[in-house]
């Protein structure tokens, strides 16, 4: 029999098994990748080795975004929760990508319409709207530390097609209620100053942060409000025991649960192939430039996020006051990190703005996402108790507060929104045969971008 979290050993009431101070979070691994992430990263805090077992209502197997937004939410319905990270908060995607959090997914909102209707894919839009904003509200609820909100984000068309995005943002916004606007191509050329770019679409609502420093703010607060969040334990196998589930863990030590919420996305392996299978791992690439203001801004007169609405597109914003260049870009299926990786971003980002000349690259990094075939999140209950809410790569931020509020509600009881998201299920990859042809279909996209700018 496992004590329950916060109770003491009943052998020895001195030994108390909710082992964390408040603002503490149980690890035993410092490491982190070299990033500019790393490199501004809120202080660390005393930290705790997990040690005897422990049960819970849910737990939660991935410590990102996903799973700490639904932690986070499963204690305010009055569960308790252990979070289990095979590294650290935030090691993975959630931690390495570009910051940004606006509304959508990563399949378009105009071509969910074409897939589910209108009203489904409203309801799927107001959703992902709910998960933008549920990012802004928590991080002015938390105060969280080097967190800064910066408004805005601007998309950018790379080829001449001005009738067709103005169609676009007149769809969205008469029929979705979104605050989009279109910029003609001397806006976009007065603000981003670069004859590579055409016409835009202005997201006043959406902004970017730094996303290892919210990961951080929201463990602290699960732990501050009684939840356990355990790092350098992998969650090993886990079986059904009585009403529940019996976790065991790299670290010998089991966690007994009513449920569990599987958010490991493309670093999960071996754990339940069932999910596993149906997820492909796709790399991007993120570089900071050393600090430059005034190069910055003989090119880049915008705050916000930007990005281009190629298929394989460039994304990048301004940090530390604008004073740095953070540039992502690239998309490949091989898990290995170029080895002139530095060189080649730097490349990508001085034929866009070849006003820049030399410049240093800083830091260079790889993330690995999370993708399906169909390109939305998998959002349902695989099995009575066991819970999937992960793959959600390609579009942000706002996709993991969706996803961890969502959850919540569901394995709490106090909401069915998780239905919006049935149509999409967790069908096979392919495998290593479905990687190749992903990584086939990323080059046929990048030859089609290719052709659009050449026609323009």
């Amino acid at each position: 029999m496992y004590p329950k979290l916060g109770s003491a050993d009943p052998v020895n009431p001195s030994i108390c098994f909710h082992i964390i101070k408040p603002g503490c979070i149980c690890m035993t691994n410092p490491s982190y990748i070299d990033s500019y992430y790393h490199d501004t990263i809120v202080g660390h805090r005393s930290l705790l080795p997990l040690s005897g077992g422990v049960e819970v209502d849910v737990c939660i197997i991935g410590g990102g975004l996903a799973g700490l937004t639904a932690a986070r939410e499963l204690q305010r319905f009055g569960k308790s929760v252990c979070v289990l990270e095979a590294k650290r908060v935030g090691w993975g995607a959630s931690g390495r990508n570009g910051g940004f959090v606006s509304d959508g997914y990563a399949e378009g909102t105009l071509a969910l319409e074409k897939k589910l209707g209108f009203e489904h894919s409203k309801a799927l839009f107001d959703l992902s709207c709910e998960g933008t904003r549920y990012v802004r509200r928590t991080i002015e609820q938390l105060n969280a530390p080097k967190v800064p909100i910066q408004e805005g984000w601007l998309r950018v068309l790379r080829h001449d097609d001005g009738d067709g995005l103005k169609r676009s943002v007149e769809r969205l916004v008469e029929a979705y209620g979104a605050s989009y606007g279109f910029w003609e191509t001397e806006r976009v050329r007065e603000t981003l100053l670069s004859e590579r770019y055409f016409q835009g679409m202005d997201d006043p609502g959406a902004f970017h942060i730094h996303p290892l420093n919210y990961a951080l703010a929201l463990a602290d607060d699960i732990s501050v409000k009684g939840g356990l969040v355990v790092e350098d334990c992998a969650a090993q196998t886990f079986q059904r025991e009585g009403a529940g589930w019996r976790i065991e863990t790299a670290q010998d030590v089991d966690v007994k649960a009513g449920q569990i919420l599987l958010c490991g996305s493309a670093y999960m392996e071996k754990l339940y192939p069932k999910l596993e299978r149906s997820i492909l791992p796709v790399a991007t690439y993120v570089v900071t430039s050393h600090v430059m203001p005034d190069k910055i801004e003989s090119a880049i007169r915008y705050r916000g996020c930007i990005g281009d609405t190629r298929r394989a597109g460039d994304y990048y914003r301004l940090v530390d006051d604008g004073q740095r260049l953070l540039w992502g870009g690239r998309i490949t299926t091989r898990r290995s990190e170029p080895a002139q990786l530095a060189d080649m971003l730097k490349k990508d980002i001085q034929a866009i703005y070849p006003q820049l000349g030399e410049f240093k690259i800083e830091r260079a990094w790889a993330g690995l996402m999370g993708y399906c075939v169909h390109k939305m999140p998998i959002m349902r209950e695989m099995e009575p108790g066991i819970w999937a809410a992960t793959a959600a790569g390609g579009h942000g931020l706002n996709v993991t507060a969706t996803l961890g509020m969502v959850a919540a509600e569901a394995m709490a009881g106090m909401g069915k929104s998780y239905k919006l998201f049935e149509p999409f299920e967790a069908d096979w990859g392919g495998g290593p045969i479905g990687q190749l042809g992903t990584q086939v279909a990323y080059w046929g996209m990048q030859a089609m971008d290719w052709w659009d700018e050449v026609r323009s």
